[in-house]
């Protein structure tokens, strides 16, 4: 998992390069939550990291705890709401904060890998890695952070909205969920440009038909 840190340190200063990625593209409603994460030297760093998609709730909660006490790990995280979702479109609002998390690194980061495909005008050098959170030990503890971080603001979603069951599916598309928005209509914060919230928003026309026997 320290592959491509390694990588990255034959060229860069210790403690600047930075794992990078994201929590909450596919749901319906909340917002995607990009972190960055600079872990010490890998000689310090005795953490068993892996993909957050690989880990359940308590691992998740353990690890991230346990990271955000690691001496000399620096991070930081970027939300985008619904709204701005849905202002510039879900892909536009995860680039827009990868590229904020970023930005709050510096000056100590040289080199980001991120997670995915290349983002246009990322404002540090960069390696872009698809699966990245499988393959780097700093995108995987950036996926930690972002996903329980995540985790967390749909548990106070759920406070606010308690019927639409945001503690349990965190905002996916469950056939609990969308039975929900059938039923009470979208809260403000639904992804209003996502299919299935804007089909209920805008339903379709019926279709008449017409016996002509």
């Amino acid at each position: 998992m320290f592959l491509y840190e390694r990588q990255a340190y034959a060229t860069c200063a210790p403690g600047s390069v930075a794992g990078i990625d994201e929590a909450g593209r596919g749901p319906l409603a909340g917002p995607v939550v990009v972190a960055a994460v600079i872990l010490p030297p890998e000689s310090e760093f005795k953490l068993a990291v892996a993909d957050s998609k690989t880990l359940h709730a308590v691992q998740l909660e353990k690890l991230a705890y346990a990271l955000r006490q690691t001496l000399g790990l620096r991070y930081a995280i970027v939300e985008c709401c619904a709204r701005r979702i849905d202002e510039i479109n879900i892909l536009a609002a995860t680039q827009l904060a990868m590229r904020q998390a970023a930005r709050l690194m510096l000056p100590q980061i040289e080199l980001a890998l991120v997670d995915g495909l290349p983002v246009k005008d990322f404002p540090v050098p960069a390696r872009f890695l698809v699966k990245g959170d499988r393959l780097s030990a700093s995108i995987a503890a950036a996926s930690i952070l972002a996903k329980t971080h995540r985790d967390r603001l749909m548990l106070r979603l759920h406070e606010l909205y308690p019927q639409y069951g945001f503690d349990r599916h965190k905002g996916y598309a469950t056939a609990a969920h969308l039975a929900a928005l059938e039923h009470f209509g979208p809260c403000p914060a639904h992804r209003r440009s996502f299919a299935p919230v804007a089909r209920i928003i805008s339903p379709p026309p019926e279709q008449l038909s017409f016996d002509f026997s």
